[in-house]
């Protein structure tokens, strides 16, 4: 605990319990893929993809929000290289209008403990999980 003097009161960065439990930060993790095995870090963990990848088990997400994934012709696009990565993400920007209901969702979810987005691409830099994440963020 820091203790500092101000004049006749001495401040601590100490708080109580509960307001500290109130200031959390909010972890959104998009780090990792569908295929990535589960930790207890990860919280609860969304797919967040159109359609459900082949090969993965339901146990390995808490949950599918398959609205907030990549519009099928647009992914294609994007993955065929007709697309640069400017463009699909102002695209998939584009996409996440009228749903801001579910990104309210996921930004009082991540209030209250960490959450991981996932689909199957391993990079989350060229992923729309970046491009989520700050869209979730822009409703804390």
């Amino acid at each position: 605990m820091e203790i500092k003097r101000a004049g006749t009161f001495i401040i601590t960065n100490w708080e109580p319990a509960e307001y500290n439990k109130q200031r959390s930060p909010k972890v959104i993790k998009i780090e990792k893929s569908v295929f990535s095995p589960s930790e207890r870090s990860d919280g609860r963990r969304i797919l967040v993809m159109t359609l459900w990848p082949r090969g993965v088990s339901r146990d390995k997400v808490d949950v599918w929000m398959k609205d907030l994934g990549t519009p099928r012709d647009l992914i294609k696009r994007y993955k065929s290289g007709k697309m640069s990565w400017k463009e699909y993400a102002a695209a998939y920007r584009r996409s996440l209008r009228g749903k801001e209901e579910l990104l309210r969702s996921l930004a009082k979810e991540s209030k209250k403990g960490t959450v991981t987005l996932l689909c199957t691409e391993k990079d989350p830099g060229s992923c729309h999980r970046s491009l989520l994440k700050e869209a979730i963020e822009s409703f804390q």
